[in-house]
């Protein structure tokens, strides 16, 4: 798709999943045995032939940074355009909001020659067809037009979501900030395309009137003065805003439906390269219902989970119900049950672990 430029913003992520978000930004954390969140979004912009693709940035983007690198494996490694990493330009200050971020980032913007500007957050696990929305909004003339999916998740405790008031001709009047949904609600996707110089526009007004919310100072704010249009997806998308909905999002991918709509249907989901070799099966190992990723040593018992790159799971161990993250070592004679492993986690022999209703989280490069 020609004049598009697509912002991933990760500015107001959220630290949901606490022991997973302590030392990187929400979009890092992996996902689906050999992924991480933020590969689906810049997937779709590649599918729409998005030829520039910037990420702002704010907290713990050491490791988003790191998995992007040069944007090769989303052939954005190029001389016209490519993938540029825009974190804050005073990273000693208080960030206020993203409108600041925005700001501190306008020449690139200026700089562009692009008419359109996909944003973004950098966590949704979804397949958005980025052509279709982008000839909608131009086709109706929108300035804005704002991605929503009805809510289908789990029940809300703590009021997170933004949810859309539409009208019968799908425009947008109004955005409920910070709400509990119900199941079937307009929930706003908090991605949105906008006409170029509607966004520049608003960037400068906003940050002129000591305003440094995206959502409620640029968006809300203007729903009456200008022409802001709706885009329903209909397509699998988690609502990830626990440890437990993280936890189900990933063991959902163990339905053979979804594996085809995502990995062998439509287009490709692309992420950083690893070379290791096929997985190791030893004549002890029992695997049922379960993904595993490349660079594995499998000798025990694997039922209904999730097993990313380089694991070890020694003889007599069984892993059920569970994530177990890059590189983690479950040694021999272990049982484990509904438990998530960050990476680089060993577990010890002859113990026995067993999540409850929300699944046990291990940190990063513990040792139990």
């Amino acid at each position: 798709m020609e004049q598009v430029i697509g912002v991933i913003n990760l500015v107001n992520e959220k630290q949901y999943l606490k022991e997973l978000t302590s030392h990187r930004c929400f979009a890092a954390v992996p996902f689906g045995g050999r992924y991480r969140l933020i590969d689906f979004t810049l997937s779709n912009f590649i599918h729409a032939n998005i030829k520039k693709v910037a990420v702002l940035t704010k907290d713990n983007y050491r490791s988003v940074m790191d998995h992007l690198g040069s944007g090769k494996e989303w052939d954005l490694d190029r001389r016209n355009g490519g993938l540029f990493i825009l974190p804050p330009v005073h990273p000693d200050e208080n960030i206020k909001g993203d409108i600041q971020q925005f700001k501190d980032h306008i020449e690139f913007f200026l700089r562009s020659n692009e008419d359109t500007v996909i944003i973004s957050p950098g966590h949704h696990v979804s397949k958005v067809d980025f052509n279709e929305v982008v000839d909608i909004h131009r086709v109706g003339g929108a300035d804005i037009t704002v991605i929503y999916k009805n809510y289908d998740g789990e029940p809300v405790e703590k009021p997170i979501y933004h949810k859309c008031q539409l009208n019968t001709e799908g425009n947008v009047t109004n955005i409920e900030l910070f709400t509990i949904p119900k199941q079937g609600d307009p929930v706003c996707l908090e991605t949105f395309i906008f006409k170029k110089e509607v966004l520049i526009n608003m960037i400068n007004q906003c940050y002129e009137n000591g305003e440094y919310d995206f959502i409620k100072d640029a968006i809300k704010a203007n729903l009456a003065r200008l022409n802001v249009k709706s885009y329903q997806y209909r397509g699998y998308l988690p609502f990830i805003h626990s440890i437990s909905s993280f936890y189900q999002s990933n063991l959902d991918f163990l339905h053979p439906e979804l594996i085809n709509e995502f990995f062998y249907e439509g287009w490709d989901i692309y992420t950083k390269v690893k070379h290791e070799p096929p997985v190791k099966y030893s004549a002890t190992s029992r695997v049922s219902n379960s993904l595993v990723a490349n660079g594995c040593s499998i000798e025990g018992t694997v039922e209904n989970s999730i097993i990313f790159r380089g694991v070890k799971i020694h003889k007599g161990a069984v892993v059920k119900n569970c994530i177990i993250m890059q590189k983690s070592e479950i040694e021999e004679n272990t049982y484990l049950e509904n438990i998530i492993t960050d990476k680089q986690v060993k577990i010890s022999a002859n113990l026995v672990m067993i999540g409850g209703e929300n699944p046990h989280v291990l940190k990063k490069a513990d040792i139990v």
